[in-house]
C-alpha cells in the first residue's frame, strides 16, 4: 500500500521541479546574448595571451646581461631597448648540516626575532617577469625610452686602518716604518642610469693626505668620473677615468678585495690604477667569454688630473675570459675562471721606475728599481680563480719586458697566489660580466651580525692566506716575497672587520738588504 503512494508522490515532485525550472528559463534572444558575451571574452583571453606572449618574446631577443640597443628612428627621437634588470650574484644554498639549513622560511624564533635565509633561497624573477617601462612594446622587441630620465643615487665609502709593526728589522731605517691610524678610504659616490643605455659614476676622494704639492691645500681628488653607454655595435662603451682593464685583482672594486691592499706586483706596478681614457667591453650570450680593450692617458694625477705636455704618454690594454665551468643553478657557487691580459704603456717622460712597500698603504718602500731612462714596457698576464662552495683560489703571474734606453731590454716579473674559506658556509660571488667586466662582486653574508631578546647572529666569518712576489733581479734590484695571513668579519655585506698578519721579507739586492719583519693590520670598512 505504501510503495505505490511513495511512487506517485516521487513523480509528481519530479514533474513539479521541471515546470518550475522551464517557467524560469531565460527566452531564446537572453541565452544568445549570454554566448555572444561568452564569445567575446574568450576572444580577449586570446588577444591577452599574444601580447604576453609578444613580451617575453622580445625579451628574449635581448642579449642577457646587456642593456638597450639603440635602434635608430629618427633624429630627435632615440629609440632604445629597456635594460634588463641588474641582478647581483647570490652565493648558493648553505652546507647540509648549518644551522641555516635548518631554519624554515618566515619562522619566528624564541624572542620574536626571525631567522635569516640565505640569500640564494630567494629566487631572483626572471627579467620576463620584470615590470617593463611605460610604453608600447615595438615589433622587434624595442621600447621608446626617449622620454626616461637620469635614476640617481648617492653613496659613500669609508675604511679606518689602524697598523702596528710588532717587529721592525733594525736594516730597515726608514722613518716611515712606523705605526699609524688612517683614513685609508673616505669617499663620496654618486651613480645613476637613464634613458635605457646610459650610467655613469662621479667618485671623489676626501682623504686628508689628498694634497696640493704648491699651494698645500687640501682639496678632493677625482677616482672614478666616467660615462657608459650600454649597447653599442661592438658592446659597452666607456669614457672618463676608470680602472684600466687588466688583471683580475686591480678592477675587483674596494669594497670586494680581501685584503687590506692589493698584491705586490698589482696595483701601481705591473697593474695601472684608474686612468682616463676610453674602453669596450663585451661577451657571449651566456657570459662565459668576455673581452675588453681600451687606451689610456698614462699615469695622470688623481688630484690634478691635467697634463700640459707635447708628449702626453698612453697605454693599450686588453684583457680576454674565460669560465670553462660555471654551476649555473647556484649561481657561480662552484665555478673556474681564467684569463689572460696585455697592458702595452708608452711613458710620458720616458722615465721609469717599479718599487713597492709591504701590503698597507703607508710604509718604506722595501724594493726599488730607482727612476731610469725607458721609453715604453709591455706587461702580459694570466689569471685563476676558483670557487667550491665556501673555499676560493685566486692567483696572476706577470710578466714583464722593460725597454731600456741605453742597456738594452729587461725582464721582470712577479705573481700571487691566495686562498680564503668561509667558517660560515657562504661563497665569494663572482661576477661574469661586471662593471668592469669579469670580476669578483660583493660578499653577502647568509645573516647580518645582530643581537635581540631570544636570538642572535654572528654575520660571517672568512679565514685568508697569500704570498705575492716581485722580482727585480732582471734591474738587479733583488727580490720581495710578502706572506699574510688573518681573517674578515662581515657585519652585513656592506660592513666589515678585516686583520692581516704581514709578513715582508727581501733580498740583499733590495733597498735595505735581506730584511724580515712583522706588520699587523686591522680595518673597519662600511659603504653605502
Amino acid at each position: 500500500m505504501l510503495a505505490p503512494r511513495r511512487a506517485g508522490l516521487i513523480l509528481f515532485y519530479l514533474l513539479a521541479t521541471a515546470t518550475v525550472a522551464f517557467a524560469q528559463a531565460p527566452p531564446p534572444s537572453e541565452l544568445q546574448a549570454i554566448l555572444r558575451r561568452l564569445d567575446e571574452q574568450e576572444a580577449e583571453l586570446r588577444r591577452l595571451r599574444e601580447k604576453v606572449a609578444a613580451h617575453e618574446d622580445g625579451l628574449r631577443r635581448l642579449p642577457p646581461t646587456q642593456g638597450p640597443a639603440v635602434l635608430p628612428a629618427s633624429a630627435t627621437t632615440p629609440i632604445v631597448l629597456p635594460a634588463q634588470p641588474a641582478v647581483r650574484q647570490q652565493p648558493g644554498p648553505p652546507e647540509p648540516g648549518s644551522p641555516q639549513a635548518d631554519l624554515p622560511d618566515g619562522d619566528l624564533n624564541s624572542g620574536g626575532w626571525t631567522g635569516h635565509l640565505p640569500p640564494s633561497a630567494i629566487a631572483n624573477p626572471s627579467p620576463a617577469e620584470q615590470d617593463l617601462p611605460d610604453g608600447d612594446l615595438k615589433s622587434g622587441g624595442w621600447l621608446d625610452m626617449s622620454n626616461d630620465k637620469w635614476n640617481v643615487k648617492l653613496g659613500g665609502h669609508v675604511q679606518t686602518d689602524l697598523i702596528s709593526w710588532p717587529y721592525k728589522d733594525p736594516d730597515i731605517t726608514s722613518p716611515l716604518a712606523k705605526n699609524y691610524f688612517e683614513f685609508r678610504r673616505l669617499r663620496l659616490v654618486a651613480e645613476g642610469t637613464g634613458y635605457g643605455v646610459y650610467d655613469f659614476r662621479l667618485q671623489l676622494t676626501l682623504e686628508p693626505e689628498t694634497v696640493n704639492d704648491v699651494t698645500g691645500v687640501t682639496y678632493p681628488a677625482v677616482k672614478d668620473a666616467y660615462f657608459t653607454i650600454n649597447e653599442t655595435p661592438l658592446g659597452r662603451f666607456r669614457i672618463g677615468n676608470f680602472f684600466v682593464p687588466f688583471s683580475l685583482e686591480q678592477v675587483t672594486n674596494d669594497t670586494n678585495t680581501v685584503f687590506l691592499e692589493r698584491s705586490i706586483p698589482t696595483q701601481g706596478v705591473f697593474a695601472a690604477d684608474r686612468e682616463p681614457g676610453i674602453a669596450m667591453y663585451d661577451c657571449t650570450a651566456d657570459q662565459n667569454i668576455t673581452w675588453c680593450s681600451g687606451i689610456f692617458i698614462d699615469n695622470i694625477s688623481d688630484a690634478v688630473q691635467e697634463r700640459i705636455d707635447n708628449n702626453m704618454g698612453f697605454r693599450l690594454s686588453g684583457r680576454v675570459t674565460w669560465l670553462p665551468y660555471y654551476d649555473e643553478p647556484s649561481k657561480g657557487r662552484y665555478m673556474f675562471f681564467t684569463g689572460a691580459g696585455i697592458l702595452y704603456t708608452d711613458d710620458h717622460d720616458d722615465r721609469i721606475r717599479f718599487r713597492a712597500r709591504p701590503q698597507i698603504h703607508e710604509g718604506p718602500f722595501l724594493i726599488d728599481s730607482g727612476v731610469f731612462d725607458g721609453q715604453y714596457y709591455t706587461t702580459g698576464n694570466v689569471e685563476f680563480a676558483t670557487v667550491w662552495g665556501p673555499f676560493c683560489v685566486q692567483s696572476e703571474m706577470f710578466l714583464c719586458n722593460v725597454d731600456r734606453n741605453d742597456a738594452g731590454s729587461a725582464h721582470v716579473y712577479g705573481a700571487y697566489a691566495y686562498a680564503t674559506y668561509c667558517l660560515t658556509g657562504e661563497n665569494r660571488n663572482f661576477e661574469r660580466f661586471g662593471q668592469h667586466g669579469a670580476q669578483f662582486g660583493r660578499f653577502v653574508p647568509y645573516n647580518n651580525v645582530f643581537w635581540m631578546p631570544g636570538g642572535c647572529s654572528w654575520g660571517a666569518w672568512e679565514v685568508k692566506g697569500r704570498w705575492s712576489l716581485l722580482s727585480l733581479t732582471g734591474l738587479d734590484d733583488g727580490q720581495y716575497n710578502d706572506f699574510t695571513v688573518g681573517f674578515n668579519w662581515y657585519w652585513s655585506d656592506r660592513v666589515r672587520m678585516l686583520f692581516d698578519w704581514i709578513h715582508p721579507i727581501t733580498t740583499a739586492q733590495t733597498v735595505y738588504g735581506a730584511t724580515d719583519s712583522d706588520i699587523i693590520g686591522m680595518r673597519f670598512d662600511w659603504n653605502w
